[in-house]
């Protein structure tokens, strides 16, 4: 099993690089990466399971159970398939290498947000603009 520091270490080094378009699978896996540990974190075994041919969208359901905050993220799960079709149907397309580093954020941001809600567990609960988190870094930036 990964852990979520791995998964960001691995993610800086992809996005620096920037990704290419043959990274694209690298980058479902880490986002699936970083829902198993969302889906770990909750007591749960993650599921093997696929919904609409994607694991990274079962394991999003599976995280998001009991828990509606956690949908903040549905879409990202979802623009993460949406970049992995349009990188391996059309790997030759002029606007790859673009596409490539699409992907490598849209699964950053992914990975950031779950990164969050393991550290405050409301994040989510009005959007993904992390106004716990912020509201945290300002006060530790106003006490320096």
């Amino acid at each position: 099993m990964t852990s979520l520091i791995d998964i960001g270490v691995r993610l800086d080094a992809l996005i620096a690089g920037p990704p290419a378009p043959a990274d694209a699978g690298e980058l479902l896996v880490l986002g699936e990466q970083a829902l198993e540990q969302w889906v770990i974190a909750r007591g749960k075994q993650p599921t093997q399971d696929k919904r609409e041919g994607f694991r990274i969208l079962a394991l999003h359901r599976q995280g998001a159970e009991k828990d509606p905050s956690f949908n903040a993220c549905r879409e990202t799960c979802r623009e993460l398939v949406y970049h992995y079709n349009l990188l391996t149907l059309q790997p030759e397309h002029p606007e790859s290498g673009q596409r490539a580093r699409m992907m490598g954020w849209v699964v950053n941001h992914l990975y950031l947000f779950i990164s969050g809600k393991m550290e405050t567990e409301q994040l989510g609960e009005f959007c993904c603009a992390s106004k716990p988190l912020r509201e945290t870094v300002d006060a530790e930036a106003k006490a320096q």
